[in-house]
């Protein structure tokens, strides 16, 4: 099964796509975005372009909580997205369909590693970004990080 451009079906979360961002949460962002539906695979492949390059920052910056094949995911400060958006001259509906859509695809990687009512509170006090990976851009397991605790 295929989308309207022809790429693979709601599941696909290939970096062909542009975005680490599954169908799942895909969705259910369109659900409640505050922009187009349509618009949200360009957007998410935007940010993508920007925050792939970054990957070693995140890396030694903030707490990785899952690495999968073709993506990591990270949990930032609640203010991210804001400095994301004002980088890449997002408007703010845009900008908050992003972090939704980030979001939603962290609570999906964490739900297997922790409870979900204490990782609803982490994504309470902290952001979520997911960054696309190629094979042989992944580092180590989650939690081996050089940040600092700040």
């Amino acid at each position: 099964m295929t989308d309207d451009e022809g790429r693979p079906g709601a599941g696909s979360a290939a970096p062909a796509d542009g975005y680490p961002i599954d169908g799942t949460a895909l969705v259910k962002t369109a659900a409640l975005a505050s922009v187009p539906a349509e618009r949200l695979p360009a957007l998410l492949a935007r940010v993508q372009a920007d925050l792939g390059p970054r990957i070693d920052d995140y890396r030694r910056r903030y707490e990785r909580i899952a690495v999968e094949p073709e993506r990591e995911t990270f949990l930032v400060e609640p203010d991210h997205w804001a400095g994301v958006g004002e980088r890449l001259g997002l408007t703010d509906r845009e900008r908050d369909a992003v972090a939704r859509a980030h979001e939603t695809a962290v609570e999906r990687a964490g739900s297997g590693r922790t409870t979900r009512e204490e990782f609803e509170t982490a994504l309470e006090i902290r952001s979520g970004v997911v960054i696309g990976v190629d094979g042989g851009e992944r580092d180590d397991a989650p939690g081996e990080t050089d940040r600092d605790e700040a």
